[in-house]
């Protein structure tokens, strides 16, 4: 593992999901996924999200789209809540989910719309 990235990637990760999210992540990682949790932490966030070459705005739009092809709504939920802290706006997120639902598929789209309202209003709670 390499420290530098590493730390990045928890400095980026922090950034986008949240002190809390991210420390309860590192807090509960155990001999069986700790492994795993460096490799999301190194190279996911510190390779990949820590370039300079697209804002993190473009990413988490990114990230709203592939994850909602893929039905995750958990992570699904937790970057609409990311994406809302990088400046993405509710009516980009519309405008995402509009843009699943044409190209992957009204199921994916309906399940995207139902989650970010759930999303949205657990933000405002905050």
């Amino acid at each position: 593992m390499d420290k530098k990235t590493f730390d990045k990637g928890v400095e980026v990760r922090t950034a986008v999901l949240g002190k809390q999210y991210v420390e309860n992540a590192l807090k509960n990682v155990d001999e069986f996924n700790k492994p795993f949790q460096e490799l999301v932490t190194e190279y996911c966030w510190g390779a990949v999200w820590g370039r300079d070459e697209l804002p993190r705005k473009t990413r988490s739009m990114l990230n709203l789209a592939m994850i909602a092809i893929l039905n995750r709504p958990h992570e699904l939920k937790l970057h609409i809540k990311g994406a809302l802290t990088n400046g993405v706006t509710k009516d980009e997120i519309r405008e995402i989910f509009m843009q699943v639902a044409i190209y992957a598929g009204v199921p994916a789209a309906v399940d995207s719309f139902r989650i970010a309202r759930e999303a949205f209003a657990e933000v405002a709670k905050t």
